[in-house]
């Protein structure tokens, strides 16, 4: 009114200032809706976010959400309580999603170890598979980690017993163990850091285990048989025990098994030819020596059956054609000491059997020995003197009283054992050369004369003092002519065979007869 506009115009300008309001009110409202419906669009696609997440994770899509009219909140509100839900699981997420990269990193490492760079696929196997980050998933690859690992310490475990078990032989054969390893691997001497447990390097490991224990087993045979023939020369030729010494650390193995043999270098290759050398030595000295030790068995066998009361045989005696024939080398002197040795393991044989008969025939002819010495003693006619050790005769002529006494006894003991004997082997039973049998029965059919002799002596005795009581004459003297008749009779009894039979023995010209001489 104050400008001069009319009221006509006053109400336009209002209408056009209340269409005005009208349009910016509309546009206002329009804006609103719009929105609002983009708010509940964000809601909506947010919860669908909330929702997937959950799905990859499978956990339950616990939202909790009502309509804005109804709980009484506002879009904003639903929108900022949806956000923070949205923000929680995809932080959530990728926590897990983390855990998935860290589980099939360690098992990506795990299997290289294992495997190398043999196998490739596992690479492009691990890979996380985001549509599915659940913990059954991650479950599942915590139990594969699991099992590679342990598989890993199993492997680790093989390699640390592989790697003591060629130390060992490496040690034993005389090898360079840090060279040897090195070739399979180079990480495997080293005390400190991780060692590579590869399928190449356990089974190249593995392989090189296999080779050198069999390269064991060899060489311990090898030595085992080298050793055998070192003892033989040794026993052949009686080597000193100090020469021995050098090499009782390897003859002590002969017997070993592989297990057994661990100290460094006892089957080395150096001492494997140390050996040999020695061999080829001994082999050298074994022909020098040969003349002597023909000899010294010879003797020895000679001494076996001496004590044993055997004769040898007629081949056996003639050692200077075998010394002989060893010096010009028509004869093996191995040969003859073989022979040797079996000639003296038959004599020992033999004299196992022949053992209690032996001892027997022995104190028999002992007791023999014992009944000579009394006889001459009894036709002592100055034997009840007293003199320096008279008593010492007394008690010896008591004991040889006593056991002539058991002397018949005795034959027939002996006897009866030489008759078994004979019965089972089935061959005669000789004593140094003499059928013991005959032996006994000439002593038997002597021993029965001399009894007559004495008998006849007492009868002639007894005659002549009757007569001496009745006539009233001198003492007649003691029939010196029947005395030198026996005598006689005896020593031609007790004279040497045509096989002389031992000059030390009771048998030899003082005692009986020999059966050569009897059934000669």
């Amino acid at each position: 009114m104050k400008v001069g506009e009319t009221t006509a115009e006053r109400e336009k300008i209002l209408i056009e200032i209340e269409d005005e309001c009208r349009k910016v009110y509309g546009k206002k409202i329009e804006k609103v809706k719009e929105d609002r419906v983009r708010i509940r669009q964000e809601i909506a696609d947010s919860e669908a976010r909330v929702v997937a997440i959950c799905s990859v994770m499978e956990e339950p899509p616990v939202l909790g959400r009502q309509h804005s009219d109804q709980s009484g909140r506002s879009l904003k509100e639903e929108m900022v309580k949806i956000l923070q839900k949205l923000e929680d699981m995809e932080k959530r997420k990728s926590e897990r999603k983390i855990q998935f990269i860290q589980v099939i990193e360690d098992i990506r490492c795990v299997r290289y170890e294992i495997n190398g760079d043999s196998d490739e696929t596992f690479s492009s196997d691990l890979s996380v598979d985001e549509s599915d980050l659940s913990l059954r998933k991650l479950e599942e690859l915590h139990r594969e980690l699991y099992t590679l690992q342990e598989l890993k310490r199993n492997r680790v475990k093989q390699i640390q017993d592989h790697l003591r078990t060629l130390e060992s032989l490496c040690s034993v054969l005389g090898l360079n163990f840090r060279e040897t390893v090195t070739k399979v691997h180079p990480s495997l001497v080293e005390s400190e850091g991780s060692r590579s447990i590869s399928n190449e390097t356990l089974n190249k490991l593995a392989s090189l285990v296999k080779q050198w224990h069999e390269t064991k087993i060899q060489r311990m045979q090898e030595l085992q048989d080298l050793v055998m023939t070192m003892l033989e020369f040794w026993n052949l030729m009686d080597t000193p025990a100090e020469e021995q010494q050098k090499f009782m650390n390897v003859s002590c193995n002969i017997a070993a098994t592989v297990s057994e043999i661990t100290k460094p270098n006892s089957l080395s290759i150096d001492l494997l030819q140390e050996v040999k050398d020695e061999l080829c030595r001994l082999e050298e000295l074994k022909w020098s020596k040969m003349k002597e030790l023909v000899l010294k068995k010879r003797s020895e066998l000679e001494d076996i059956c001496r004590r044993t009361h055997i004769v040898l045989e007629e081949e056996d005696i003639a050692v200077e054609n075998v010394i002989k024939a060893i010096e010009s080398g028509d004869v093996n002197p191995e040969y003859i000491l073989e022979q040797i040795e079996y000639r003296a393991g038959k004599v020992k044989e033999e004299a196992l059997s022949r053992k209690e008969i032996v001892e027997k025939a022995e104190k028999w002819l002992n007791a023999c020995e014992e009944e000579n010495w009394l006889e001459e003693y009894n036709q002592d006619g100055n034997r009840y003197n007293a003199g320096k050790g008279s008593h010492i005769i007394l008690k010896r002529a008591e004991k040889a009283r006593a056991l002539v006494n058991k002397l018949p006894a005795m034959v027939e003991a002996l006897a009866s054992k030489i008759t078994i004997w004979e019965s089972e082997k089935e061959t005669e039973f000789l004593f140094d050369g003499n059928r013991l049998l005959l032996m006994l029965e000439d002593y038997t059919e002597l021993r029965e004369e001399k009894e007559q002799e004495r008998r006849r002596k007492r009868d002639l005795k007894k005659l002549q003092g009757q007569m001496t009581s009745e006539q009233d004459k001198a003492s007649v003297t003691k029939p010196q002519s029947a005395k030198k008749g026996l005598k006689v009779s005896t020593n031609k009894r007790f004279v040497s065979s045509p096989q002389t039979p031992r000059t030390d023995s009771p048998l030899s010209a003082k005692s009986i007869t020999t059966p050569q001489s009897r059934h000669g």
